[in-house]
């Protein structure tokens, strides 16, 4: 289907495979990285294995595919691999690769997908589309900055280690006009927020036990929708897929800490974002150890000033039960006000219905 030929990207090429590639091959397969988000790569990767490798490349041609070599524009050398996979039944095909550790932070990746994928339509290709693992995010970066566009998530798709993790769904058509995609909700400036007292930095791996032991908490249950304590794999998965979250634009899930000691406190989220009405909802939670020294108040406050310096939202709305006097407090001193009473809105125990407050905060003018 495609033609054998060299092609341009930027400041690397993408060439046949040669034996010289072998030793660079084996080195760069060798990265955990590699190893972690490439399915059924083999564990070690020897230089026998990049062989063996090789000897299949000219089935991928020969089946409607390609797979070629990432190489230095000066000196040749491979830097990575990039593949089409044949066409599917409906005509699109699937880009792959992977980059060299040495050659990651270069902007390496972002070239060859977006050269290939406007050089695959030139040769008749409709739809271009990328998985990547939900964990992925720097694949996830790469696919945005080539002008793909996140289209959902794949679950069980990826095989890994005797599972199936789900997978981000990316595409890219013949017809798109191929821009950058810039998530709603940008990175946090440094990575953090801080006022000095309080610091929020996105939710992580590690935070997973903190924050079990703080869901479970009787007086955290008591107001938590709906008010059960949750599994431990669902908070696992927050924590694994919180960047990605972020990087859709979905939501952002942070960790409280005490700025002085590093310490989980909390956690408080930016969830519901809607950019046609320029609004989303905030949702936060604290560690019984730090109550009553106001650190709420202060991640709330830094939560929404970040959220109207660095996106384009409006309003931040917030819900609480009506007999939760301590979030009301948290809310009046984060320049919020009580919009309105929604009756029978929050769930409880045993079937049971109980109304809520919902409070607002808009943008200044």
């Amino acid at each position: 289907m495609f033609p054998e030929e060299v092609i341009a990207a930027g400041h690397v090429v993408l060439r046949p495979f040669t034996e010289a590639d072998v030793p660079a091959i084996a080195r760069g397969c060798a990265d955990p990285g590699i190893a972690r988000f490439v399915p059924r790569i083999p564990v070690p990767y020897t230089e026998q294995d990049a062989r063996d490798f090789l000897a299949t490349v000219p089935g991928h041609w020969e089946r409607g595919g390609l797979c070629l070599a990432i190489a230095g524009s000066g000196d040749d050398a491979w830097l990575g691999t990039v593949s089409l996979k044949p066409p599917g039944p409906r005509g699109a095909v699937e880009i792959g690769y992977l980059v060299a550790p040495w050659a990651r932070g270069r902007g390496v990746a972002t070239a060859v997908v977006r050269a290939l994928t406007e050089w695959a339509f030139r040769h008749g290709v409709h739809r271009v589309e990328l998985v990547t693992d939900l964990e992925n995010t720097a694949s996830q970066r790469v696919a945005m900055a080539a002008g793909f566009e996140r289209e959902g998530v794949q679950r069980g798709a990826f095989p890994r280690a005797g599972r199936h993790d789900d997978v981000a769904a990316f595409a890219r058509l013949a017809t798109d006009p191929g821009e950058r995609q810039i998530s709603y909700l940008p990175d946090l400036p440094g990575g953090f927020l801080s006022d000095g007292v309080v610091r929020l930095t996105p939710l992580t791996l590690g935070d997973a036990d903190d924050f079990q032991a703080m869901a479970c908490d009787p007086d955290v249950l008591k107001y938590s929708v709906p008010p059960e304590p949750p599994d431990r794999e669902d908070t696992l998965r927050r924590c694994r897929y919180t960047a990605t979250w972020w990087l859709s634009g979905e939501r952002a899930e942070m960790a409280v800490r005490d700025e002085a000691t590093g310490a989980f406190a909390g956690h408080i989220q930016l969830m519901a974002v809607n950019p046609a009405l320029g609004q989303a909802m905030i949702g936060y939670s604290l560690a019984p150890a730090h109550r009553g020294r106001g650190l709420m108040t202060r991640a709330v406050t830094l939560l929404v000033g970040w959220a109207f310096t660095a996106t384009p939202l409006h309003r931040v709305v917030a819900g609480t039960a009506v007999d939760n006097h301590a979030s009301h407090h948290v809310l009046e001193r984060a320049g919020f006000t009580r919009e309105a009473l929604l009756k029978s809105l929050l769930p409880g125990p045993d079937g049971t219905r109980h109304d809520d407050y919902q409070w607002v905060r808009v943008r200044s003018a």
